[in-house]
């Protein structure tokens, strides 16, 4: 029975290396993880099921063009009963680094929003500071999954 240790169960050097060659590129065959860890293609494979059994290695995923990208973008949509919205809310959005563009829009929707983060937690950090400005009574975010179009920018 393997011993967990750090969250890890039993992880040597070896099964380090595999995970780091997997971690750069999980399409790569066997036979090179094998090449580059000095191990045969048996034991390598053998290695990586262990790591998938126990928990490990939890999967693989594909990442979408947006996602390669080195942050995650979002825009996100807020409706205040602050009758003086530049006094009350835009102050507290325009300390946000992330916040890119503020839009006042016409609508059910007050504000719109565009965000750039370095990931999803940082996004949720960005909502949760808008959730506690003083009259916000809706905010709807839309995580962008592509982009078609950008005549502006990045």
């Amino acid at each position: 029975m393997m011993k967990k240790a750090l969250g890890v169960y039993g992880v040597d050097k070896f099964d380090q290396l595999i995970i780091e060659a997997l971690s750069k590129n999980a399409r790569q065959p066997v036979a090179a993880i094998a090449e580059q860890v000095n191990l045969s293609r048996s034991a390598v494979s053998e290695r990586i099921k262990k790591l998938e059994q126990n928990g490990t290695i939890k999967g693989y995923q594909v990442l979408l063009r947006e996602s390669e990208k080195d942050h995650v973008a979002a825009l996100i949509e807020i409706q205040h009963l602050s009758v003086k919205c530049d006094e009350v809310v835009i102050p507290v959005i325009s300390r946000v680094p992330e916040v890119k563009l503020c839009y006042g829009v016409s609508g059910d929707t007050d504000l719109i929003i565009y965000v750039r983060a370095e990931n999803m937690q940082r996004i949720l950090q960005i909502y949760e500071t808008l959730n506690d400005i003083e009259g916000i009574t809706k905010i709807k975010t839309h995580v962008v999954m592509n982009e078609w179009i950008n005549k502006l920018g990045s």
